[in-house]
């Protein structure tokens, strides 16, 4: 899983695609020289390596993605919470929340997101 996991400048060119997805080929070459200052050659290399890790497919010379943005930062997600904190998701909360002092609404949105869950669970 933890080959999915893309560079500063893979992020950011997956993030064009699922902006603009479906686009012509061409069209996203344009649109990379134009907003990360890359040569068409370079835009192919990183969609081909894109596409080999699934998260696009290039046919026709139209790039789609297949997983969409939300699943994949999901994926990311999780496979930080395994690698990092050994699976547990408490721990990963307990570091974050220590790092980043959460507020009372954080706090209040976290716990009812609990009980919502625990309501689902009955």
């Amino acid at each position: 899983m933890s080959d999915i996991i893309l560079g500063e400048m893979q992020s950011r060119f997956a993030d064009l695609i699922w902006e603009n997805a479906p686009i012509n080929s061409g069209k996203l070459a344009k649109l990379a020289e134009e907003e990360l200052h890359w040569k068409k050659p370079t835009t192919y290399t990183v969609l081909r390596i894109l596409c080999q890790k699934g998260l696009f497919r290039n046919e026709d010379s139209v790039v789609s993605p297949v997983m969409a943005r939300e699943d994949y930062y999901l994926a990311v997600s999780r496979e930080t919470i395994r690698e990092g904190f050994g699976g547990s998701l408490p721990s990963f909360i307990a570091a974050f929340a220590s790092a980043d002092k959460l507020s009372e609404a954080e706090i209040a949105e976290l716990e009812e997101t609990i009980r919502r869950f625990r309501k689902e669970r009955q």
